[in-house]
């Protein structure tokens, strides 16, 4: 078939891209699936040479009109479901629950919500140290050093050195230009995954966009950051706990009044910083945590 129309002997070269401007990104964790400790067969492979540093890597190789999840049940016995796309690429799975035992189930959907086995590994972890899964991405806080919310990041905390300045200064950007969005809300399905970017760019989400984007945020600022998911009363709900050398862990307590901590959770917070919310979310009895990602 002849082409027309394409003069390729005149055609200038096109201008190399400009590289991206790093100045002032921090370096961000990148995830690889070297194959060294790894369980395979024709339908899946879960990779887990990375274990000690806080995360394995699973696809799922065959492409099935259904899904296919990961089960990992964690030492405690805690069990997360995460999802991959059938014939998609590796996911990053982060291994949250500490030192030990992890069984890790790769599952098939056959019929609508029915699943068949497909592989299983059991991998004894040590982590390189308890911060480890809670400084990097994973499926449910997903970024990299091109994303939007680590440039935000690195803006706002530019010229801060003291950690928990840091987490001030995202907090405070987060609760006053992100508002909670009912309709997302009422439509939200099983299986919601954020974009951290996406929230960023229209300002609006529901708790688990909110407690995704500062997470991101902050782990981008090298500060250890658990997003937590649980209950608050009787609705589930997502909020984060934080790091800093100075304060440890500051589990659910985090909003600095000026003279106590209050649990850090940033949809109760933003635009609304009455004394019956402040009052609420600084009770720790009102959270009741269940996952941490």
């Amino acid at each position: 078939m002849a082409l027309t129309g394409c003069a390729f002997g005149n055609r200038k070269s096109a201008a190399p891209e400009e590289p991206p401007d790093y100045t002032g990104i921090p370096e961000i964790p990148v995830a690889s699936a070297p194959g060294i400790n790894a369980a395979e067969n024709k339908k899946a492979v879960v990779d887990y040479s990375n274990a000690s540093a806080g995360y394995v890597m699973a696809k799922f190789i065959e492409k099935i009109k259904l899904q296919a999840r990961v089960l990992i049940t964690v030492p405690d016995e805690t069990q997360y479901i995460y999802r991959l796309i059938p014939g998609g690429d590796f996911e990053v799975l982060p291994l949250s629950g500490g030192d030990g035992e992890y069984v890790i189930e790769v599952l098939e959907e056959v019929e609508d919500m029915l699943y068949a086995h497909v592989l299983t590994v059991k991998i004894d972890v040590t982590l390189d140290n308890e911060f480890a899964p809670f400084l990097r991405p994973n499926q449910y806080v997903n970024y990299s050093r091109d994303s939007a919310v680590v440039r935000k990041a690195a803006g706002l905390t530019e010229g801060i050195d003291d950690a928990m300045e840091k987490i001030e200064a995202v907090y405070n950007f987060v609760i006053t230009n992100i508002i909670y969005d009912e309709y997302i809300a009422a439509i939200v399905q099983s299986g919601y995954i954020p974009d951290v970017d996406a929230v960023l760019e229209s300002g609006r989400g529901i708790c688990f966009d909110f407690a995704a984007v500062m997470t991101a945020m902050l782990r981008s600022q090298s500060i250890p950051t658990r997003m937590v998911l649980g209950y608050t009363g009787n609705a589930y709900h997502a909020w984060i706990s934080v790091f800093s050398e100075d304060t440890g862990w500051v589990d659910n307590m985090i909003f600095f009044d000026g003279a106590n901590w209050k649990i850090m959770d940033p949809t109760f917070a933003a635009g609304n910083q009455s004394g019956e919310i402040m009052e609420y979310i600084s009770n720790p009895e009102n959270y009741n945590a269940m996952y941490q990602y």
